[in-house]
């Protein structure tokens, strides 16, 4: 994006902001390599020109979505409260997770097309901030863990299950629908089952 010492006027936020919608439906639905700036332009009601005024490339638009998304996607994380009651906090995480993947399913599968392409471009982020925060809070569910708070649990893979069981359901959303009957929504069943299912994997 061309840089401006002046703040954005109001249509160049509500451009900016169009643009970065678009961009996530067309890069959710073809993944990096089948977007194309002119279909993002389009799909935001723009001229490619004036897309190109606030983003240079189709790689800058990808990067602010990624980097805003990642902020978004690791915020529950960030919120486990050590001082707080295992199950309780734990079980919030999931509820929240589960939350994203039901009112951010283009985020979850923007992620995680970016995740199956090798992560060319948070590759660094994970293995950097990524985990950082993970391994901080694995300290946090082991030491719960240690002091019989929850049951003996390997905490990485805890996250990690924690993350593959919530965001199946963005992910695989099309699988998911077509196993239980068209258009029934997963996700209240889904919330009654995890909690159930982490409920009974910390019991001490």
């Amino acid at each position: 994006m061309t840089e401006h010492a002046r703040p954005a006027t109001r249509i160049q936020a509500k451009n900016r902001a169009a643009i970065l919608e678009a961009a996530l439906t067309v890069f959710s639905e073809k993944g990096y390599g089948g977007a194309t700036v002119q279909e993002i332009a389009r799909t935001a009601n723009l001229s490619k020109a004036n897309l190109l005024y606030y983003f240079p490339s189709k790689a800058a638009i990808y990067r602010a979505l990624l980097d805003s998304l990642l902020e978004n996607w690791l915020a529950p994380l960030r919120a486990l409260d050590p001082a707080g009651n295992p199950r309780e906090e734990i079980l919030r995480y999931v509820r929240r997770k589960l939350e994203m993947s039901r009112a951010l399913p283009r985020e979850s599968r923007l992620f995680a097309g970016e995740m199956l392409a090798g992560a060319p471009v948070m590759g660094e982020t994970l293995s950097g901030d990524l985990r950082a925060l993970v391994d901080d809070k694995a300290a946090v569910i082991g030491a719960w863990a240690e002091a019989g708070r929850i049951a003996p649990v390997d905490p990485h893979h805890l996250i990690f299950a924690i993350w593959a069981l919530t965001q199946h359901y963005a992910d695989f959303d099309v699988q998911v629908r077509a196993v239980l009957g068209g258009a029934r929504s997963p996700f209240d069943e889904a919330d009654a089952f995890l909690s159930d299912l982490f409920t009974r994997l910390l019991r001490p």
